[in-house]
């Protein structure tokens, strides 16, 4: 089955490198969660001073954040974790600084 079409909501192509960026509709944000509360992952190597690796725990597709659920359910051997569908939200402006 292939993928739908999706709805393009606004697009600019930049006329230098005929890269177009669009906008597109979708149906929700998708997160997971651990215990009705949303999460953050990141991923650090114990043995080399080197800096965390945040990793996309939201995505526009529902079957990626399945996945995810799947696998972090496997890693630490629970059920804790679930995908949650967010279609709506408050509107949060960043703080200006003074």
């Amino acid at each position: 089955m292939s993928r739908p079409k999706p709805t393009v909501i606004l697009s600019v192509t930049d006329p230098k490198t005929f890269k177009a960026e669009q906008v597109l509709r979708s149906e929700a944000i998708f997160a997971v969660f651990l215990d009705d509360s949303p999460v953050n992952l990141r991923t650090l190597h114990t043995a080399i001073d080197e800096g965390p690796k945040y990793k996309k725990c939201s995505f526009s597709n529902a079957g990626h954040a399945h996945n995810l659920r799947d696998k972090l359910r496997q890693l630490f051997r629970t059920d804790r974790f679930t995908v949650v569908k967010l279609t709506s939200g408050v509107v949060v402006e960043e703080a200006k600084p003074t």
